[in-house]
């Protein structure tokens, strides 16, 4: 059977656990599919700039993420916030936490963007984890510049001084703000949210098996027939910070 190609686009945001959960769980997916089911699925991956906090600056006045998400949310819905993203990172394995400062993604974006530029999806992703792990699991502050450079020289994107040129520089910030209000006019308020060739969109950060589910369809909808893989509307899953 031929091989099909699936675009996805991953519209995302690094202050958002919901968009760290639906990246392990959408990479899980894609592995899966791939190295068990062998789907004949080729898949292409681009991950696209969105900003939660567009309140918080680079360089703004740094305030604890569990006293920024208690003011933003109450504490009624971050303690929901909370124990669904405790959960899963119980059952997973994952110590994915609330601990450090809230950041502004604006570098972190405009790094992501910097590694697609220079190679495509092979590059995006490891900085793209790399990114939300420091945030997610180790509480760094990911509006930092050298905190960024040190990831960006761990997964062999380009030497730390490199990174920090170009962080200090403002090159891909105009495109990082248009990208971001491209998403905000095309009527996207939450993230993550998963464009799967162009046509289908799944919102919120699913589970592996939803994604297994629409990638089966997919590949035996073969390469010129294809029916959207949902049977009814757009899944929506909790409040994404």
């Amino acid at each position: 059977m031929a091989t099909r190609v699936v675009k996805i686009t991953v519209v995302t945001d690094f202050v958002c656990a919901n968009c760290c959960i639906g990246q392990h769980e959408l990479l899980n997916a894609i592995t899966f599919c791939k190295d068990t089911l062998h789907l004949p699925l080729a898949f292409q991956l681009e991950h696209l700039p969105f900003r939660l906090l567009n309140s918080v600056n680079d360089d703004s006045p740094k305030v604890e993420r569990v006293d920024f998400l208690t003011t933003h949310l109450g504490q009624e819905r971050f303690a929901k916030l909370k124990n669904d993203v405790s959960k899963w990172a119980e059952e997973k394995g994952i110590p994915i936490s609330f601990k450090g400062v809230v950041s502004q993604t604006t570098r972190a974006h405009r790094l992501c963007q910097k590694a697609y530029k220079m190679g495509g999806q092979k590059l995006q992703i490891p900085i793209l984890c790399a990114v939300f792990k420091a945030h997610m699991e180790d509480g760094l502050d990911i509006a930092n510049i050298g905190v960024l450079a040190d990831l960006a020289e761990s997964v062999g994107l380009m030497g730390r001084e490199e990174a920090v040129k170009f962080l200090e520089s403002d090159e891909l910030e105009k495109e990082v703000n248009d990208m971001c209000s491209a998403a905000r006019s095309k009527g996207i308020s939450g993230v993550p949210m998963t464009i799967i060739d162009g046509k289908w969109a799944v919102s919120g950060g699913q589970s592996s098996e939803v994604f297994i589910q629409i990638f089966k369809k997919l590949a035996a909808a073969g390469i010129h027939s294809a029916p959207s893989p949902f049977a009814g509307p757009v899944m929506e899953t909790g409040i994404c910070v």
